[in-house]
């Protein structure tokens, strides 16, 4: 099995590199760990490898929140600074200090 280290961590803000949304990591998977269906829904020339970390995300964009499912390659730290609105934040999560996001005891793993 190859050894692999995730690049960010829970509790970290990121955004997506070509869609406008970011949000906060509640979980990552090593590697690819949904649905075929949910794979295959994906256009082929820009779905991802699958062999990379793929990070869970309290998402958001201009108009609502959501839960994003999203390969390493296509995040990037979110240095806006700005607070996130996603309501399931605060039962997850301290309150943000220095654009990271603590998680509350009772989530930790």
């Amino acid at each position: 099995m190859k050894q692999r280290s995730a690049k960010f961590g829970i509790g970290d803000v990121v955004r997506h590199k070509f869609f406008p949304f970011r949000g906060v990591i509640f979980d990552v998977d090593p590697e690819f760990a949904n649905s075929e269906e949910w794979w295959n829904a994906i256009p082929a020339e820009v779905r991802p490898h699958k062999d990379q970390p793929f990070y869970h995300l309290l998402a958001e964009n201009s108009e609502t929140e959501y839960v994003a499912y999203v390969s390493e390659q296509n995040l990037e730290q979110d240095q806006s600074q700005e607070p996130l609105r996603n309501p399931q934040i605060q039962q997850i999560f301290e309150p943000q200090q220095t654009g990271r996001y603590k998680p509350k005891m009772n989530f930790a793993h």
